[in-house]
């Protein structure tokens, strides 16, 4: 059986990021509530939304609406997704219940440890195919009704009637009845497990019955060295056997792994879209543009949201393009903004809905931010050059068709050379097709680029009310030269008199 809840051609399997990327991608983005939204307490699903979301760095777009329908299909049924995904963690911690057989290594530990697992796990899909019943006509996406006629298809009651028989022939209560040949020298060889004999007359004439000539064997109680050459025989005629069935069991509990990893993803999306709901936060399923470019309504930073516990201003952009930029006064909300962009654009290529009332954007192959960080303690280098150092590292892992965040890139230095700096940068990244959402107070590399080669570029200001107060929207608008700094000193030194 196969999960494929998340692809539609292949199982879950995440994919290695680059470490700093990251780290850098949970801090500037503020994943890290977003995460711990969604998982609730639970390690399972906060490993798992983690996984998912940094490997879907870059999809397809038809993996997108694939992973639209299932979690449409999990919003519509959240109890049988839960019950589902409670019935996957009994069945895993049906391994921890055998560990007393884990010290053994012989093939005779081997089996126990094994048939005591299957046992257990037995349950659990007698439990999941009576789930799938319950819930074939309920789900509409292709991966639910898949998973649910595999598990119908792969499971009949027949089956497992059978599986049950086998087990506990297994379990040897007639004796264990082995075959063998004689090999050189007349030292035995291919061992093999054999059927026990059953008989359908009643015991008492199996009793009486006059027993077939044999020839017979008995160890005296006290003779250890017999013992141990009679469980070496039988661990040798065992092991065919106890290696068959301790891979039954790694397949089993590896199809409950993946279902538990795969499940887990959607259902920290239903706690998410629970919490977000409950403040008020506007929800969407974001549309895939085929194009470089994105335009929403109503676009907030849902980890703020989750930190504040209410709705947070929304920004529109009737239509973006390769190049955003963001100017305006200072603690207008732009960086909140940019953050804001990141978290959507991530959130779109997990397959998740985005914290607005319309988005849609283009695909990325990667996405990069490079924040603003603080002096390095060790004194080993300079703020520019940590920044320079940093985008260097960038650039190693950039490929065209990513997405790169600067939040007030190159500001550590003098703004001649700093704008000069992150104007070359930009000018390289947009020439390999990448994408650059950009925060900058530098009004000297602002006009520039809005002077110079890039016509497409859209420009937008962080609005100041005629009062200096900020209403932490972005509207269309050119730079300007100041970024109201005077706001903010006469807010700390000199508020108003009551």
């Amino acid at each position: 059986m196969k999960v494929h809840l998340l692809y539609p051609d292949r199982d879950f399997t995440p994919t290695p990021l680059w470490a700093e990327q990251q780290a850098d991608l949970t801090q500037d983005l503020d994943l890290d509530v977003l995460w711990s939204a969604m998982a609730e307490g639970d390690v399972a699903v906060r490993e798992a939304v983690e996984r998912v979301m940094l490997a879907s760095l870059s999809v397809a777009p038809e993996v997108v609406a694939y992973r639209q329908a299932v979690l449409r299909d999990a919003l519509q049924n959240p109890p049988a997704l839960e019950a589902l995904y409670k019935l996957v963690g009994e069945a895993l911690l049906s391994e921890k219940k055998t560990r007393h057989w884990a010290f053994g290594r012989s093939p005779g530990s081997v089996l126990q440890r094994a048939l005591e697992l299957l046992g257990l796990l037995l349950e659990r899909l007698h439990q999941l195919r009576a789930w799938a019943a319950s819930a074939e006509g309920r789900f509409q996406s292709a991966a639910f009704r898949r998973l649910i006629a595999s598990v119908q298809e792969d499971l009949p009651e027949d089956y497992l009637k059978q599986v049950q028989g086998y087990l506990q022939d297994l379990r040897f209560r007639e004796g264990l009845h082995l075959g063998a040949r004689l090999g050189p020298g007349n030292k035995g060889e291919d061992y093999r497990l054999l059927k026990t004999p059953t008989s359908t007359e009643p015991w008492y004439r199996r009793l009486l019955a006059r027993k077939p000539p044999a020839f017979t064997f008995t160890l005296h109680p006290r003779d250890e060295s017999g013992a141990q050459i009679l469980r070496e025989l039988q661990d040798r005629g065992l092991n065919t056997t106890a290696n068959a069935l301790a891979q039954s069991v790694d397949h089993i509990l590896g199809f409950f792994a993946q279902l538990r990893t795969e499940l887990a993803f959607y259902l920290g999306a239903l706690n998410l879209h629970q919490k977000l709901q409950t403040l008020g936060v506007p929800l969407c399923f974001p549309v895939v543009d085929p194009r470089p470019t994105c335009a929403f309504e109503g676009l907030g930073d849902v980890a703020l949201a989750l930190r504040s516990g209410g709705p947070v201003v929304g920004n529109n952009l009737p239509m973006g393009s390769g190049l955003l930029v963001i100017t305006g006064a200072n603690q207008g909300g732009k960086t909140t903004f940019l953050r804001s962009l990141g978290q959507a654009q991530l959130m779109l290529q997990s397959g998740l809905f985005v914290g607005a009332r319309a988005f849609t954007s283009g695909l990325c192959a990667g996405v990069f931010t490079h924040f603003k960080r603080e002096e390095d303690p060790t004194l080993k280098s300079g703020k520019f050059d940590e920044e320079l150092s940093r985008m260097s590292r960038i650039v190693d892992h950039l490929r065209p068709g990513g997405l790169v965040l600067l939040n007030e890139p190159f500001a550590a230095t003098h703004e001649l050379e700093g704008a000069e700096v992150a104007y070359q940068v930009v000018r390289a990244l947009r020439a390999q097709g990448v994408r650059v959402y950009l925060v900058s107070h530098m009004y000297s590399l602002t006009r520039r680029l809005l002077e110079e080669g890039f016509p497409d570029a859209v420009f937008l200001r962080a609005e100041r009310k005629p009062d200096g107060s900020r209403s932490y929207r972005m509207l269309p608008g050119e730079p300007l030269s100041t970024s109201f700094g005077p706001d903010v000193y006469q807010q700390v030194f000199e508020p108003a008199s009551v």
